[in-house]
């Protein structure tokens, strides 16, 4: 026997929506990033070709060889994995592992050049909740308005701030 496969559009609209459940838990983001590390990061993690060829070349040649490339291959891993997204999904604000609401997100900055070394350096408050990476420049920096939370903002690096702080200013004047 031959199982009968409806192909109403009812029943497509329906197995779509539960799939799309499952796979992003109901939502798409309004504004995705990730903060993949800088070209320059790659090649000089690849000095770790030239050190281990020269601790383990004395002993095998093939062995150096390989365990090199291994290591190499196991760094890159690393900074893959290690690399941060921010997002805003539902209402929420995601940066790394932590997320707030954006209601609870006041004023958004951002910063480039000169004015973001002097955010992340002396004007950087000690209780802020820092995202950064060294070789992202621009910074977003998002005022917490929230009087139970002491941290005053978040200072997060972005390639894109501008359309961040967009979003972030869109999503909250469509969820007050």
């Amino acid at each position: 026997m031959i199982p009968r496969i409806e192909a109403s559009a009812e029943v497509w609209t329906r197995q779509f929506a539960r799939r799309r459940e499952l796979w992003s838990n109901g939502g798409m983001p309004s504004y995705r990033e990730r903060l993949w590390p800088a070209p320059w990061m790659f090649v000089a993690v690849a000095l770790v070709i030239p050190a281990s060829l020269l601790v383990f070349l004395p002993i095998n040649f093939v062995a150096g060889v390989v365990v090199a490339l291994v290591l190499y291959a196991g760094c890159i891993g690393v900074l893959l994995a290690a690399s941060p997204t921010i997002s805003v999904v539902d209402g929420v604000f995601r940066a790394g592992k932590a997320s707030i609401p954006i209601e609870l997100i006041g004023e958004t900055s951002v910063y480039r050049r000169e004015d973001a070394t002097w955010q992340r350096g002396p004007g950087l408050d000690a209780r802020a909740w820092l995202l950064l990476r060294g070789w992202v420049d621009p910074v977003v920096r998002l005022t917490i308005d929230d009087n139970n939370d002491p941290t005053p903002y978040w200072l997060v690096s972005s390639r894109h701030p501008e359309e961040l702080a967009r979003v972030v200013r869109e999503v909250r004047s469509t969820s007050s």
